[in-house]
């Protein structure tokens, strides 16, 4: 069985009702559906999902790219995006927000359970290299306040850090 909590924002209900239905043979859990950017919004908020299948074109007045986007930098949600769209200027537009999957309308079970997979994977690894370079960084700030102590220990570890922190005298 899969892992995972998905919120689906779909504004056409047949199809958020196909792609639900898809997501329960899979594994995943609901975590729920919204039909606009705003809902999208308030049930990420409110749900906090591991991921958010969204659709770039939903109807009112935010449209999926901005709801993801907020949501990405409200929550640091990942969103992985569901279109038919294949306009060039859209998916550019898409595409600069971060996503970690672009599936496009029609797709099956297979098609969405590997995106949503890949998805999730690649987010827990940002977020385990984003967590050793948070420690790094602790380790090289205590490094600092200690230079006047052992001011090669500090250049030594300074070196480890990829240029994150310079000790000096």
């Amino acid at each position: 069985m899969s892992e995972g909590r998905i919120l689906i924002v779909e504004d056409e209900h047949i199809v958020a009702m196909g792609i639900k239905h898809m997501l329960k043979n899979i594994g995943y859990t609901l975590a729920g559906v919204a039909s606009s950017g705003e809902d999208a919004i308030k049930k990420a908020e409110s749900t906090f999902p591991d991921l958010v299948l969204m659709d770039i074109m939903l109807k009112g007045e935010m449209n999926g790219i901005e709801a993801a986007k907020e949501i990405k930098t409200r929550f640091g949600i990942p969103v992985v995006y569901l279109t038919a769209c294949s306009d060039s200027k859209i998916v550019d537009r898409a595409w600069k927000t971060g996503p970690l999957g672009y599936i496009v309308k029609p797709f099956d079970e297979k098609d969405l359970q590997k995106s949503i997979d890949v998805a999730l994977r690649r987010h827990r690894m940002e977020k385990n290299e984003l967590e050793k370079g948070s420690d790094n960084l602790d380790k090289g700030t205590e490094c600092i306040e200690k230079t006047e102590k052992s001011p090669e220990k500090c250049e030594k570890r300074s070196r480890k850090l990829s240029g994150f922190i310079e000790c000096t005298e």
